[in-house]
């Protein structure tokens, strides 16, 4: 018989979806215990544990032969729809919760364009070179998740948004060389629309930041908070004196940055490169 596991409501979808799960089983007339629930279900009790204490997610098919095993009334197919909401990576969810209530942000990218700034397009290429075995459902959600947060850069009461970008990213070709070409376009066009600031790091400048993405948020009634992101794994960094290690780098490749009026020339020079190239 599987070990079933015990965790106490929390406050992310998947957990709250688990804990539900949970209560929904043990209430069930005569109680259910996980293995014979994923008997009735066809997958295994070990599963249901794993969805209980929400270390997997699970499929709506299988959300819905659930609810029909306990007699819920649709209750984890409801359920789902609130995971759905949830297409963030796990690390990124809180951080994205936190953007969306800054006041200003400046962020420092050296491999990829922004999230806030990307094109559709852009960011499917980008999601498929890192996951090329992603379902299109799956693939699609996350585009549209990440679409969502690009409506704090139209919000004219939404964060101050300052980025500098390496050179790197407006030289990498993502996608293709047409993709790239558009994307750059679009952030010329945030930029004439005074919509953000951007400013390039080039490569015969040496900056303190040289990989991954730092972010720092600040906020009316609460104390600034930086985010750190690298491959797969992010940290939010509350901590008042690493968050003024991280400004320090930032400001320092800032001023290690070409000014705006020549970074975007910079960025329309890179599209025009883009578009006469060849894939």
């Amino acid at each position: 018989m599987a070990k079933e596991k015990i965790l106490p409501p929390g406050k992310s979808p998947r957990e709250f979806y688990g804990s539900e799960l949970k209560r929904l089983r043990e209430s069930a007339t005569p109680r259910m215990s996980q293995e014979k629930l994923g008997a009735m279900t066809f997958v295994s009790g070990a599963y249901i544990g794993l969805l209980e204490t929400a270390v997997r997610v699970p499929q709506i098919d299988l959300s819905l032969r659930i609810d029909e095993a306990l007699s819920t009334g649709g209750v984890l197919e409801r359920l789902h729809d609130l995971l759905e909401f949830s297409r963030f990576a796990d690390y990124f969810k809180e951080a994205a919760e936190f953007e969306s209530q800054a006041v200003t942000i400046g962020e420092f990218a050296a491999l990829v364009v922004p999230g806030l700034l990307q094109t559709p397009e852009y960011a499917r290429a980008i999601f498929l070179s890192a996951q090329p075995l992603l379902t299109e459902d799956e693939l699609n959600n996350r585009i549209a998740a990440r679409m969502e947060r690009t409506n704090l850069v139209a919000d004219p009461d939404g964060p101050k948004l300052w980025y500098i970008l390496d050179e790197a990213v407006i030289r990498r070709t993502i996608g293709s060389q047409k993709i790239m070409a558009a994307q750059l376009h679009h952030v010329a066009e945030l930029i004439k629309r005074r919509r953000v600031i951007v400013q390039i790091a080039p490569f015969d400048r040496a900056h303190a930041l040289l990989e991954g993405i730092l972010s720092l948020m600040t906020f009316l009634d609460a104390p600034p908070l930086a985010y750190i992101e690298g491959p797969h794994a992010g940290q939010l960094i509350d901590d008042y004196q690493l968050f003024a290690r991280c400004q320090e780098s930032y400001d320092l490749a800032r001023a290690a940055a070409l000014s705006p009026e020549a970074s975007l020339a910079l960025l329309l020079s890179a599209a025009e490169e883009h578009e006469n190239a060849r894939d």
